[in-house]
């Protein structure tokens, strides 16, 4: 996990009891192989403190401490912008308010291949209770009808629909990827991909193409070269997106903070049963960093959230 110029955050949704309990604690870190060495929070629900600590051999005599609020506090949040680490919190996922700001310390970049986050908590007696840790980078917030079944012949589609991913992709000497799909370019070789779309219609007031919801597609995009994928429902020769329009945009994080990095709704075409997306290589030259993305169609006031991911931007994807 690569935590340079990203952020973590989450809903601490509940926390344990002191009880009869002397260490008492759950804890949100980032922590990388070497023992005892992270960043994070760490709440103690015997003396009601929140530290803010950048640890070394388990320990930082420079730690913040907060007096827990569990309305202020409701929600943490780690992020990295390539020089300092800031430890902010926020009552409702929104408004943040950052409580510390520290140097980066030298093994976030030099661990990028062994760093996780670190999610638990633990008493030495007292009431069996737990922590709970919620809404991990995202926001309850979104019109999005999720999927829970797989696609049956009681709706019109007939039966499990697919997203088809079929291409060949040639790579011009200008680095430029022209192909009918483009999920991932390592070589100059046939690319294959598919995902599979799942539904649940319990609900009749959802609509049909609530039932097209594939979950998870990452987008690997080569910095100055054309970027072109397709989204094609082949499972149902009648189906067709009439009536719809597409939407999508890369983010630096899942939330209502998270910084626009590109809007591709402007290089999205929807004809028949497909959705097309070709990013011209001047623009795809303008991403530095990597971010979230997602694809969701519109008609009216529906809103129905088909894909969504990370993006992976590299000057190496497709060499």
């Amino acid at each position: 996990m690569d935590v340079r110029r990203a952020s973590v955050y989450l809903k601490l949704a509940t926390v344990p009891a002191a009880s009869t309990g002397t260490n008492v604690t759950c804890n949100f870190l980032i922590i990388c192989a070497a023992p005892g060495t992270s960043v994070g929070f760490e709440y103690n629900a015997v003396t009601g403190i929140l530290r803010l600590a950048s640890n070394v051999d388990y320990w930082d005599a420079a730690a913040v401490e907060l007096t827990y609020s569990p309305t202020d506090h409701l929600w943490l949040r780690l992020r990295e912008d390539g020089t300092n680490v800031y430890w902010d919190t926020s009552p409702d996922g929104s408004t943040w308010t950052n409580r510390r700001t520290l140097a980066t310390p030298a093994w976030i970049p030099a661990s990028i291949d062994d760093t996780a986050v670190d999610l638990w908590a633990y008493r030495d007696a007292g009431v069996t209770d737990y922590a709970a840790y919620d809404n991990v980078n995202t926001l309850n917030d979104g019109a999005v009808h999720t999927a829970s079944a797989t696609l049956s012949g009681q709706t019109t589609l007939g039966a499990t629909a697919l997203v088809e991913a079929h291409a060949t992709a040639a790579l011009a000497a200008d680095g430029s990827l022209n192909a009918a799909l483009a999920l991932t370019a390592h070589a100059t070789a046939a690319l294959t991909g598919q995902a599979t779309l799942t539904a649940d219609a319990a609900s009749t007031e959802i609509p049909e193409v609530a039932e097209l919801s594939a979950g998870d597609w990452d987008l690997y995009i080569e910095q100055g070269s054309t970027f072109v994928q397709e989204y094609v429902v082949d499972d149902d020769p009648a189906f067709t997106w009439d009536g719809w329009t597409a939407r999508s945009q890369i983010r630096s994080e899942a939330s209502a903070n998270g910084g626009l990095l590109l809007d591709l709704t402007d290089y999205l075409t929807v004809v028949g049963n497909t959705i097309r997306a070709a990013v011209p290589a001047a623009i795809t030259s303008t991403l530095t960093r990597n971010g979230v993305w997602d694809l969701e169609v519109v008609q009216g006031s529906t809103v129905v959230r088909l894909l969504n991911g990370r993006v992976v931007v590299s000057p190496e994807v497709t060499r």
